[in-house]
């Protein structure tokens, strides 16, 4: 039996459980991830290197 985690999930479930334990972190887990989508979105995935 293979498992194949993908970040993406994987990071929102942890973000969710660390907004379920400590609200006061979602301002800063919210502008993480935008911050991150941001970078990826502008400097692409770096993926299709030619």
């Amino acid at each position: 039996m293979n498992l194949h985690l993908s970040l993406g999930p994987l990071a929102a479930l942890i973000a969710g459980i660390l907004i379920l334990l400590v609200p006061r972190l979602l301002n800063y887990i919210v502008a993480l991830y935008l911050i991150v989508i941001g970078l990826i979105g502008i400097f692409g995935t770096g993926s299709t290197l030619h």
